[in-house]
């Protein structure tokens, strides 16, 4: 994209003009006055995914892979299609690399049981960080319970910033495996990746990076980053629900036993044994949501038209906007200010329980989320219960971080009176 487009898009972020193509804010559909803030639970949705969605069911709809007439085929070229497409997207070396899931969730419980625990002695350490996702918490804990190993944790400071010469020192002789967030979901803190992946290069450590928070935000290179594994869930990349997408490299995908059995994921099967298909259809047994991988293709197109440049430009300034506004309600503690991070903002309001400020701002027609975001060692960290966040996506302007902000100062003076 040339620097005078790019230009061109970020002025119709600036405006919400792109808020008309998702058709939940339109005034027909109630939502003119919609302030959405919970993009990083799940980003709405455009017409284009829709329409794809639509038209895949309408016209194409069949199972794929094992049909010989022509509406199996288009199903499974659309299918396939949408998996060379997240294969781009990632910059991985081949469409092999990429297996379409559920979403990171159901991608990080496969990297537990089938990459994790084969390898797995006791004494063995998986190093995360301690700003991670229950979903980046939980499959390791049931692996080590499993096999003996231990999870070890890497610090972060007051900031919500990853203490790096202590996730470093962390990484031991019995270190197997590191997996850590690419960018927060509650701080919005972008760790340094690229510099901890070469840092576990070197003892030879593998690496898993979970970035349901980074696609929607900046371009994703697997291949510079050189990480082993990167997850990512559809619906936070204004994709629909139900998938998501696992790169692997190809060298451990193909050691890698199955972890559900069934249809598609074998080449042969008797009763006496069974032969298992190669990579990627090893992990995708069953009926896929092949509507979800096309849906989610269309959402990578939508994302990549707009282009990551003006992306975060418009962000950059939405963030700078939206902490000047919100530090200046009486009362209000941010939790994590790292310098380097997403457009979220995590807080608490003294006085008033986070579920209580959300309440009284839904019914202002702004949607934020209150509670510990699947990430309570997170607030233990922070000494809170829960926090507010409201997290930005495309459709978001300035009016609407003011919108929020003055419903703030409302409550404040409510609690106050």
């Amino acid at each position: 994209m040339s620097e005078i487009e790019t230009i061109d898009v970020l002025e119709r972020l600036r405006s919400g003009a792109l808020r008309r193509d998702f058709p939940i804010f339109k005034p027909e559909n109630g939502g003119r006055d919609l302030v959405y803030l919970d993009s990083g639970a799940s980003a709405q949705t455009p017409q284009r995914v829709i329409d794809a969605i639509d038209g895949f069911y309408s016209n194409d709809y069949a199972n794929i892979h094992r049909g010989v007439y022509p509406l199996s085929e288009r199903a499974t070229r659309l299918y396939e299609g949408a998996r060379r497409t997240v294969s781009r997207f990632l910059g991985a070396r081949a469409p092999e690399e990429i297996v379409l899931l559920r979403g990171a969730t159901e991608a990080l419980n496969l990297l537990a049981f089938s990459f994790a625990r084969p390898r797995l002695d006791p004494g063995d350490e998986i190093l995360i960080t301690a700003m991670e996702h229950h979903a980046n918490i939980v499959p390791w804990q049931m692996v080590c319970e499993q096999t003996g190993a231990k999870l070890t944790v890497a610090p972060i400071d007051d900031w919500g910033v990853l203490d790096t010469d202590a996730f470093r020192a962390l990484i031991g002789p019995r270190t197997r495996l590191i997996s850590m967030a690419h960018v927060s979901n509650v701080l919005g803190t972008v760790n340094p990746v690229k510099a901890l992946i070469a840092s576990a290069r070197e003892r030879g450590i593998p690496v898993i990076l979970d970035g349901a928070q980074a696609v929607p935000h900046a371009p994703v290179d697997v291949s510079d980053l050189d990480c082993d594994f990167y997850v990512f869930s559809g619906h936070k990349l204004y994709g629909p629900t139900g998938i998501g997408a696992l790169y692997g490299k190809s060298e451990h995908l193909e050691a890698m036993p199955p972890w559900q059995g069934g249809g598609d994921m074998i080449r042969r099967v008797s009763f006496e044994s069974t032969e298992y298909a190669p990579p990627p259809s090893r992990f995708e047994a069953g009926t896929p949501n092949i509507a979800g991988a096309i849906g989610l293709a269309a959402a990578i197109d939508y994302v990549q038209g707009i282009g990551f440049d003006a992306i975060a430009a418009d962000e950059a300034e939405l963030a700078a906007y939206g902490k000047t506004a919100l530090e200046s309600i009486p009362g209000l503690r941010m939790i994590g200010d790292a310098p380097d991070k997403a457009a979220v903002f995590s807080f608490v309001m003294d006085g008033i329980h986070p579920h209580d400020i959300a309440s009284f701002l839904a019914g202002d027609g702004i949607a934020v989320r209150a509670g510990h975001h699947c990430a309570q060692p997170l607030m233990d960290r922070f000494g809170v219960p829960a926090t507010i966040r409201a997290s930005l996506g495309l459709y978001n302007t300035r009016s609407d971080l003011d919108a929020l902000a003055v419903a703030l100062g409302g409550i404040r003076s409510f609690f106050d009176a």
